[in-house]
């Protein structure tokens, strides 16, 4: 069985390369996915190319420095790598600290910036040791004088407060994490933490760098442009809260702009590609809520956008209603395929009125 329709997979996870997330849709699904079909979080940080070169400390599960690698980052340091160069900052781990064979903290390079793909299993020892490095302007070799009016530019990938595993209630994402960033530091400094760029999910500009696979998917299939996009997701605050997003992104871009001027430049696509001149195939983007994962119309946690990351706030409700709601994927498939057999009808009667 072959795709005869474009399709793409985006997912927030960041914890993995794309090859082994189409491996495993591929297994679970019993039809071939390639890796060209398989948006990560962290696969935008590829249009991130001023920050390439520079010496970036990335946070993470999994072999966090072959992705960053793989993204095009050229200087990596782990977290495990900087608690081994700073074997005093991490006060909690006994058993895992070590001294240094020498005092070389003093030496180790200024650490431009900050890569987080997605939570850690050690969240105390990356949450001090992150403190650390953003209050000393990325040199925790010594204690900073005062607080830098400007934190060092953070990249975040996957902003989920919740996801859903084999447990019968959700687990905490990366955004709780996030969260606890944030809050420490705004605590310790009484600044808020900014972000340079904030990827995956709801973000537009993984919905933006998505829609770019997706058209090529479909030339790759010999079609046209791609107009109309459906989002089949079980999270409204990240599947559905995006897709709204990225459609009134689409619906003012070459009109009125007071929606898009009010976006944080941590997540404005126009910061990152510039004034949109390629991709404009897509016209609209429909969301699809499904309830087989966070979203249970029964029970679970109450649904708010008031959880979402803090560059998306303030927003209004209308963003976590859904174009369409539906069980679960078959579905959300046919009601796409009757949605767009509709749209054809109704073309051919306009046609034949005229």
């Amino acid at each position: 069985m072959l795709f005869r329709s474009p399709c793409v997979f985006v997912t927030n996870a960041g914890n993995s390369l794309r090859q082994e997330k189409a491996d495993k849709l591929s297994e679970w699904l019993g039809i071939p996915v390639t890796e060209d079909q398989v948006v990560m979080a962290h696969s935008p940080l590829k249009m991130y190319t001023e920050f390439h070169d520079l010496h970036v400390l990335v946070s993470g599960q999994g072999p966090v420095e072959y992705i960053a690698n793989s993204l095009g980052f050229t200087n990596v340091t782990t977290m495990d790598q900087l608690r081994h160069a700073y074997p005093a900052l991490d006060a909690v781990d006994h058993k895992r600290r070590r001294a240094a064979p020498c005092g070389f903290e003093k030496y180790f390079p200024k650490i431009d910036a900050v890569v987080l793909f997605g939570e850690p299993v050690r969240w105390e020892t990356s949450l001090q040791l992150l403190i650390d490095v953003i209050i000393s302007n990325g040199q925790p070799s010594s204690a900073p004088q005062g607080v830098p009016k400007t934190n060092i530019p953070i990249l975040a990938c996957n902003m989920d407060l919740q996801w859903m595993a084999e447990a019968v209630m959700p687990r905490f994402g990366h955004g709780a994490f996030l969260h606890c960033l944030e809050t420490l530091y705004k605590k310790i400094t009484s600044n808020e933490l900014a972000y340079t760029g904030m990827i995956g999910k709801p973000s537009e500009i993984t919905y933006r760098h998505s829609e770019h696979v997706l058209q090529q998917e479909a030339a790759k299939l010999g079609l046209g442009p791609v107009s109309t996009l459906y989002c089949i997701g079980d999270n409204i605050c990240t599947d559905i809260f995006g897709a709204n997003l990225y459609n009134d992104y689409l619906a003012n871009r070459n009109g009125d702009t007071s929606i898009t001027k009010q976006v944080r430049s941590s997540r404005c696509i126009e910061n990152l590609v510039g004034v949109p001149s390629l991709l404009n195939g897509a016209n609209q983007c429909h969301s699809i809520l499904v309830e087989t994962g966070v979203y249970s119309r029964f029970g679970g946690s109450p649904v708010s956008l008031e959880h979402c990351p803090k560059d998306f706030l303030p927003v209004e409700e209308k963003y976590q209603e859904p174009t369409f709601a539906v069980d679960n994927v078959l579905g959300a498939v046919d009601t796409i395929f009757q949605a767009e057999q509709y749209k054809q009808n109704n073309r051919l009667q306009k046609k034949c009125e005229q």
